[in-house]
């Protein structure tokens, strides 16, 4: 059962127009976006604003996460003209700052990371001058593939935690907290210059205390950027909601964490990972 959302949870319609010219931009071009496959609650504003967060190596997932919308069928042939759609698709946005994501692809050796830094290059050939933020999975820890992502120089490089680690098992069966946090740490000990970013969802049941002690891990391995969010059911057939956390709350985490040594944090019920993601870079430039 989806619980009733308090009054700091709803949001005005979005404006159908801009949804359609949006989605119908993104239909030619055969392109995805997060937006639409996980069901955010942002959907409405970013495409009225004319961002996105572009999905690649398909729609569908290989990972059961039991909080994601994202679809769970099959994993599709890979698209070899999605990295240069993807680019098109920014120069018609206009954009100055773009945010990439995926599905998890166990299914590749190298878990898709090729694609990735074929998109980034194709982005920075066509828009010179734009910055990029990559939302990577975890390539079951394969810091070979990691590299290659690397390599292509991304300004952030994201992987969520999503939850405290002793939800894992309830909340994503075939990830690791450990592993997650070591990507991270890969990240920073291969290139200092790339900015990492994690963030996590607060609602399904995780305890005050182990929050601060994942706040208290990412600072280990210096992490620059943190988000949390409120987790939303999408579906009846999705892990529930357990609380409803106040905007307040979500505030004074933010300041703990600011206190803490993160250099940017974003904090509240609606924060996603890339939602307004320009503004963590802008405000560490």
């Amino acid at each position: 059962m989806i619980k009733n959302r308090p009054p700091w949870l709803r949001k005005k319609a979005p404006n159908q127009e801009s949804l359609n010219a949006m989605e119908k931009m993104l239909k030619s071009l055969s392109l995805h976006t997060v937006c639409e496959g996980a069901d955010c609650p942002n959907i409405g504003e970013c495409f009225e604003n004319q961002t996105a967060t572009f999905m690649i190596l398909g729609k569908t997932c290989t990972r059961n996460c039991r909080f994601c919308a994202v679809s769970k069928e099959s994993p599709e042939k890979l698209d070899e003209k999605e990295p240069q759609n993807v680019a098109i698709a920014v120069e018609k946005l206009g954009l100055k700052h773009v945010v990439i994501t995926s599905v998890t692809r166990d299914d590749l050796l190298d878990g898709g990371a090729g694609h990735f830094a074929k998109t980034i290059n194709e982005i920075k050939n066509l828009n010179k001058g734009i910055t990029i933020e990559v939302l990577i999975p975890d390539f079951a820890g394969n810091l070979q593939a990691l590299k290659e992502i690397i390599k292509a120089k991304p300004e952030i490089i994201n992987h969520n935690l999503e939850t405290v680690p002793s939800l894992y098992q309830q909340v994503r069966p075939q990830a690791d907290y450990q592993r997650s946090l070591s990507i991270l740490k890969a990240v920073k000990d291969i290139d200092g210059s790339i900015v990492i970013k994690t963030g996590i969802m607060l609602g399904l049941g995780e305890k005050e205390e182990e929050i601060i002690r994942v706040m208290e891990d990412l600072i280990k391995i210096n992490c620059d950027i943190l988000t949390l969010g409120q987790y939303l059911q999408p579906t009846k057939e999705h892990i529930e909601v357990v609380e409803y956390i106040p905007p307040e709350k979500f505030d004074d985490y933010k300041e703990r964490a600011l206190n803490m040594g993160f250099k940017y944090v974003a904090s509240g019920p609606f924060v996603r990972s890339s939602y307004n993601a320009v503004e963590a870079l802008n405000v560490m430039k």
